[in-house]
Parts: C-alpha cells; sequence; structure tokens
C-alpha cells in the first residue's frame, strides 16, 4: 500500500513534521491534509533553497532544511506555530507583505535589513524574499509561501567598496598635486578635479590636449616639445611651465611629472604623472641667483655687504654660506649656523676656519672638506643630504654649490645653498613605492595570463594524446586491432595540434625560423583565393584589388599564407550574418610621420622607407578602442571558451616584426576592422613558385653502417633508433654530450652522427660535433631540435 506521506521522507524536517502529533492543531493529522497542502510541503521539502511555508487562517509555519539556520534559536519551536509569533520581533516589518500577498499580489524585495536576532541578540542582516500566495484545493488562497536568500555578505562587501572608493577618491582629491593620466599618443584620459579649481577649466575641458588652453603662451611651444621628445623615447616626463590660475587671474608656476607604464612586450599603454606648484621655489631659485650674482660682485667688501646679507638671507630658512679658498668663512646666515651648531657643537662666524672647527671631529671633518674641496675647485654641482635636527621624523636638504668670483672674473671661494626638501622627498619615495606596486601587478597578471593560456591548451591537447594512447594499449590488450588506427590518427591530430601551438607561440615571440624568399605577395594571394572562399563559406562574399606593380617582399611565403589565413578566418567570424571581406595589395613609401602614425608605440616604429602593404577588410562588427589596444596581447580573444586560443594576432604580429614590419589596425564598432600588414620592399625579382618535391623512399643500410644518436630526452632517442634500426644501421646510444664525446673518441666506428643541439653535460651539441670532428675530420653530422635559440 502506497505512503500517502513519504513526501516527508529524505529531509529532517520531514521527519520532524511526521514524528508531530497534530491532532491538537486546527490542521489534524497529516495523513488528512488536503492534497494543495502536501503538494506545496514535498515542493518545499525537496528544494535547496531556504524557504517557508504559512498555511491556513493561522498562518501555520512551516520550512525546509535550508531554512533551518535562519530560525536560529527560534527553531525548537517554530513547527507548527502561527508565522506571526515565530516572527513576533520583526512582525511590524514583514506584516504589509504578508497582507499584501494574502490579497493576491507576489511581491519581491532585495537587501532588506531586518533585526532577526538569531541568536537571542539584536543582529543586523540583509535579506531579499519572494513572497507568492498559496490557493488550496478549491483555488482560494489559503496561504504564502517565501523563497528566501541571505545577502549579508554582499551588502556589507558593496558597503566596504564603496568607502574604499570614496576613501580613495578623497585621497587623490585633497593631495596638493594634480594626478593625470594620457595615453600614448599624450592625450589626457583623465585628471584630479583640483586641476579644474586651479585653472577654471570645464570639467571635460582638460581631456585630449585641451589641458594646453591653461599654459602661459609663451611656455606652450617649449612644453609640447618636451612631450613629444618623451613620448618618442619613453623616457620620463619632467617639464616646467606656467598655468593661468583662476581665483587671481595671474599665473603660477608647475612642474609635470610622467612616468610610463608597460606591457609585457615593454609597450607603453599609458602615462601616469603629476603636477605640482613649484612656484615660491622658482621665485626663491630666482630671488637666490639674484643675490649670488649680488654676492659675486661684492663680496671683496664683505663687510660692506652685511646689510644687504642680512635683507636677503637672514629671513630665510635655507642654510646660506660663502668659504674663500682657504676654507674661511666669508658669510654665513643665522639658520646655516644654527644647523651647523646643532651638529657639530661650535657655531661658524665670519672669518672662522672652518676645518680647524672641526679639529676634534674628525670623521666629520672629513666629510665636510670633501664636499668644500668640489666646490671651491670651481664646480657647480648639487647633492642631497639627511641630517638636521635629531627630533624630525626625517630631514633631507639640498645642497647647491656655485663658485664665487671677483669682479675680474677670478675664483676667490664658493658658495652653498641648502633647501629643505624632506616634504618632496617622502612623496617621490611614496609615488614610486606605488608606481612599483603597479607594475609587478602588471607583471604578475601578464604571467598569469600567459601561462593560464599555455596551460589550458596544452592540458586539452596532452588529454587528446595521451588518451589515445591509453586506449590504444587497451585495445591491444583486448586484441581488437581494428580501433588502434582510429586512436593512433586522434593522438598524432592532437600532437599536430601542439606543434602547432608552440610555433604559434614562437611567433609571437619572433623566435620562430623563418626562410624568406622574395615573394610576390599578388602571386601568393591569388592562389590562396580559392582556399579562401572554401574556408570561409558561401555568406561571406571575397574581393580582391591587387596592385598590377606591387613590388616584391622578402618574406617566408608560407608564413605569410598563414597570416592571410588567419586574418580572413578573423574577418569571417566577426560577421555571423555573412559580409564582404576585401584583400588589397599596395606600394607604400613611408616619411618618418607615417611610419610612426596609428596606435604603434614609439619602440615598434618601422623606420622610414619602402613598404607594400596587404589588408584584409571585414564589413563585420568591429573592435572597441579598448579592444584594439589589446588585439596583439597572447591568449586574449574575444571568442567563447573553445573557439580561439587568442594567439593568431599574436603570431601575425610577431612574424610581421621578425620580418621588418608592423601590422596596423584600424576598426570602428558596428562598421567593420582593416588590419595592415607593412612588409619592406625588396629590391630584386620575385622568385618562381616552386613544386613542393614529396618525400623520398629512405635508404638502406650497407654492410655495418653505424650511426651515432646523442640525445638527452630517452623518448626521442628511443624512436630514432628504432628507426635506423628499421632500415639495418647499427645504433649506439648517448643521454649527453660527454657521453657522446667518449664514443667518438674511442676506436668504435661511427658513419653519421645525429644529436640535439641543446644538450646537458658541458657543451652542446654544435660543440660536442666540433670535438668529435677534430678526431674524424670525415665524420658527417645531422642537427635535431625542437627549437635552437641560436640556429
Amino acid at each position: 500500500m502506497t505512503d500517502p506521506l513519504s513526501f516527508l521522507d529524505g529531509s529532517v524536517t520531514g521527519a520532524e513534521i511526521r514524528a508531530r502529533d497534530w491532532s491538537g492543531t486546527p490542521l489534524g493529522p497529516p495523513s488528512g491534509w488536503p492534497p494543495a497542502l502536501r503538494n506545496t510541503l514535498a515542493l518545499m521539502l525537496a528544494c535547496p533553497r531556504a524557504m517557508f511555508l504559512a498555511w491556513g487562517p493561522d498562518l501555520l509555519c512551516f520550512y525546509n532544511d535550508a531554512y533551518r539556520p535562519i530560525l536560529g534559536y527560534r527553531l525548537e519551536t517554530a513547527l507548527g506555530r502561527p508565522f506571526r509569533a515565530v516572527w513576533a520581533s520583526i512582525w511590524p516589518d514583514i506584516e504589509p507583505l504578508v497582507a499584501a500577498t494574502l490579497s493576491g499580489e507576489s511581491r519581491t524585495l532585495t537587501d532588506l535589513m531586518l533585526d532577526l536576532s538569531r541568536a537571542g541578540q539584536p543582529e543586523r542582516s540583509w535579506w531579499s524574499f519572494t513572497y507568492s500566495p498559496v490557493r488550496d484545493d478549491a483555488g482560494a488562497i489559503n496561504g504564502l509561501l517565501c523563497v528566501t536568500a541571505e545577502t549579508t555578505a554582499q551588502v556589507e562587501g558593496a558597503a566596504r567598496l564603496r568607502e574604499s572608493e570614496d576613501h580613495f577618491r578623497h585621497t587623490v582629491e585633497l593631495n596638493p598635486q594634480v594626478p593625470w593620466t594620457c595615453d600614448p599618443a599624450g592625450n589626457i584620459t583623465s585628471y584630479s578635479s583640483r586641476w579644474l579649481t586651479l585653472t577654471g577649466q570645464a570639467p571635460g575641458e582638460p581631456l585630449g590636449t585641451g589641458w594646453s588652453k591653461a599654459l602661459h603662451p609663451d611656455d606652450l611651444v617649449p612644453t609640447q616639445a618636451v612631450f613629444a621628445a618623451s613620448l618618442a623615447s619613453g623616457e620620463p616626463v619632467d617639464v616646467d611651465y606656467r598655468i593661468r590660475i583662476a581665483a587671481t587671474d595671474t599665473h603660477r608656476w608647475m612642474r609635470a611629472r610622467a612616468w610610463p607604464r608597460r606591457d609585457g612586450r615593454g609597450t607603453i599603454v599609458r602615462w601616469y604623472g603629476v603636477v605640482e606648484d613649484i612656484h615660491d621655489r622658482k621665485l626663491a631659485e630666482a630671488a637666490l641667483r639674484e643675490a649670488n650674482a649680488t654676492l659675486e660682485r661684492r663680496v671683496a667688501d664683505a663687510l660692506a655687504q652685511r646689510k644687504l646679507w642680512a635683507d636677503v638671507f637672514e629671513t630665510t630658512d635655507a642654510l646660506v654660506g660663502a668659504l674663500d679658498t682657504a676654507y674661511r668663512v666669508l658669510a654665513v646666515n643665522r639658520a646655516y649656523a644654527d644647523a651647523f651648531a646643532r651638529l657639530y657643537g661650535v657655531r661658524p662666524r665670519v672669518g672662522d676656519d672652518l676645518l680647524a672647527l672641526l679639529a676634534d671631529r674628525p670623521e666629520h671633518r672629513a666629510a665636510v672638506r670633501a664636499i668644500w674641496e668640489r666646490a671651491l675647485s670651481g664646480e657647480a654641482f648639487s647633492r642631497v643630504e639627511t641630517f638636521g635636527d635629531p627630533e624630525r621624523e626625517r630631514s633631507s636638504y639640498e645642497l647647491k654649490f656655485t663658485p664665487l668670483r671677483d669682479a675680474e672674473g677670478r675664483r676667490i671661494g664658493a658658495f652653498q645653498y641648502a633647501q629643505d626638501v624632506t616634504a618632496r622627498l617622502r612623496d617621490q619615495e611614496q609615488l614610486a613605492r606605488t608606481e612599483e606596486a603597479l607594475r609587478q601587478s602588471q607583471k604578475m597578471e601578464a604571467v598569469g595570463q600567459l601561462t593560464g593560456g599555455l596551460a589550458h591548451d596544452f592540458n586539452n591537447l596532452l588529454a587528446g594524446i595521451t588518451g589515445s594512447l591509453e586506449l590504444m594499449q587497451t585495445r591491444i590488450g583486448q586484441g581488437r586491432l581494428k580501433d588502434v588506427d582510429r586512436y593512433m590518427a586522434a593522438a598524432q591530430g592532437a600532437a599536430q595540434r601542439a606543434a602547432a601551438l608552440t610555433h604559434r607561440l614562437l611567433a609571437f615571440s619572433r623566435r620562430q625560423t623563418l626562410d624568406p624568399r622574395a615573394t610576390d605577395v599578388n602571386r601568393l594571394v591569388a592562389g590562396m583565393e580559392e582556399l579562401i572562399r572554401r574556408t570561409v563559406g558561401p555568406a561571406v562574399r571575397i574581393e580582391t584589388d591587387p596592385d598590377p606593380d606591387l613590388w616584391p617582399a622578402l618574406v617566408d611565403p608560407h608564413q605569410l599564407e598563414n597570416a592571410l589565413l588567419n586574418l580572413c578566418l578573423n574577418a569571417r567570424d566577426a560577421m555571423p550574418e555573412g559580409g564582404r571581406i576585401t584583400i588589397v595589395t599596395a606600394n607604400r613609401r613611408l616619411d618618418e610621420a607615417a611610419a610612426r602614425a596609428g596606435d604603434v608605440p614609439a619602440g615598434d616604429a618601422i623606420p622610414p622607407g619602402a613598404y607594400l602593404s596587404l589588408c584584409v577588410a571585414d564589413t563585420g562588427t568591429g573592435m572597441s578602442p579598448e579592444v584594439v589596444a589589446r588585439a596583439f596581447d597572447p591568449f586574449f580573444t574575444t571568442k567563447p571558451t573553445g573557439q580561439g586560443t587568442g594567439l593568431g594576432l599574436s603570431m601575425i604580429y610577431g612574424f610581421a616584426r621578425q620580418s621588418g614590419g608592423q601590422v596596423r589596425i584600424a576598426s570602428t564598432p558596428g562598421r567593420g576592422t582593416r588590419v595592415c600588414l607593412y612588409l619592406p620592399r625588396h629590391d630584386g625579382p620575385a622568385e618562381a613558385a616552386a613544386a613542393v618535391a614529396g618525400p623520398g623512399a629512405a635508404p638502406r643500410a650497407e654492410r655495418g653502417e653505424t650511426v651515432l644518436v646523442v640525445d638527452d630526452e630517452p623518448t626521442v632517442r628511443m624512436l630514432v633508433t628504432e628507426v635506423l634500426e628499421d632500415l639495418g644501421y647499427t645504433a649506439i646510444e648517448a643521454g649527453d654530450s660527454a657521453a657522446g664525446l667518449r664514443v667518438l673518441h674511442s676506436d668504435v666506428r661511427v658513419d653519421l652522427l645525429v644529436t640535439d643541439v641543446g644538450l646537458p653535460g658541458g657543451m652542446n651539441g654544435r660543440q660536442m660535433a666540433d670535438a668529435g670532428r677534430a678526431r674524424r675530420p670525415a665524420l658527417k653530422v645531422l642537427f635535431i631540435t625542437g627549437y635552437a635559440d641560436t640556429a
């Protein structure tokens, strides 16, 4: 007989419902419960989401296992009690929801803050609820069903994120400096609102080159020249200029500095900079130059200049002093004398021998003599020293030394001006730490992206190879040899794809081995046209526009074919509804400006000269500027998982750069993309297309012929040895260069040396072969390698 309460089995709450005595409740025993109640309970108890049911006029409470933790201390008494009694602490909050639901409305609330007091103590938490009416067997509303989820972690996380962002925004905006960023072409992309406050420019106006409108007209051209030089060379920007201050309608001196951020290839992707107010320092330096000039003219009569000295230098906290060539004090201001006294315990005065004052401090005397010796020799220089008040966190001074001359131009001493730069150095150190952290983060991001892509693709390929080999072994053991060929073909296919992936990586890193030939690119495109048509399918129309006078190019034709096919496949994927691909060839002469035009970083610009271009244009979806900026990154792809490795464009980029050319992308979202390869012109005729010869039959060994096989990879060594033995050769194996050289230095017959290029044992394959041929001059050598950097 079927158990009518079987829906209660399989859950903790269901067991409690079955075990409870319901005869004293309005519902009565479960065996008499209406089908609507049973069906709703069965649905709720089987659901993994937290749910509760309030049934009947008293809204008696039921729930599933996922809801039990939410009840907290209420769990022991909640089952079968009126819903209002269970949640009495929050009933004022949820009563409107209950009333609306019982009237037939479904309600959803997101991130509602409630005090659940699950542990008996007030507890702030946030929840999302979906309340739905539940009907009885007659179709009338007889309760409500609630699906709930706690969102406390998400709400508090979002609040912490907002707090962090607000903290960062206030940190930037309250910085007395003006942080800013620009793209590789020098267009401003972000700035602190402090720039708007200073200059009075409108929001958005400084973007691009609009910031330069705030510069003093006399400083515009010199500033632009400094920026252009840094953008071209990649060296940091450091330039002083004046800007108009809106509040006072005056100009103040500013110092702009910027450092480039580079990607994993060394390409500049963004510049980060600050602008700081140096107006007071400029005025002080101007006053110093003026005072120094005055001092140089009048130092011969120092006593007559005491009033001038007091007027100019006793009102500054800079340390100012002058010595003659015998280390006697010509002049010293109060700040210099105070600092000297704190450091060395003695106060210098005009006429004192400075070195004699330090006679009992030999280590300090040597340091003071060394620095003044440079200055008194006539050298003008600056340096930063840390000294001063020991109670300060840090006291750093920039010391500037200039020679002193009399009216006839004779050198009579040296002048020192020391200015406190503690705050400036602290800001520079903080900026340097921030930049280093940013560079490290970017480096780890690039390494993670590259290794993650490699691991994903190679693990998939290795799974195909090892899985096929295991199935081959199993079928051979079962005697089912007819399946072996299929698994062998699968393993070989995966291995070939792994080799192709390695080839693409080498192409991206510009390390692949190329076979450049004088190539007629028009003929190559014409020969590929039918293959491209079949590959992209009938929905895409192929058009070609060849330049009839196209120059030859010195490139590897097979790699160029691969690049062209990859570009056409990318174009096809960008046109899911069909469209048009246009392949255009042309001769181009690029001057200095054209060679650096487009989104090409300074480090990757091609030299001016004669180039031929091969362009593939489509009418597809196009790319945003952000996608274009990352298009050549390895393993970057906008295609779904499993529909591309992200190495196609990076391979094309590496091939073009290794061939002495460049790749450029022009794209507009919704209007299509145009990718152009620029290849250097070859001064000479193109080679005729060579027929591809098939492999000939391998010759059998003559009697006693012996081959020495040297490779540190046992599997490769085994395969080569078995092939040689199948052809009748005697094979000798060696695992490293030292073992191979012992065989070559013995009297054993060796007709051919087959060796890997990269070997352990102290020397590589080429060095071992050279050493062996010193003893066996007629020795024939065949080099084999997966990849050799210096091949």
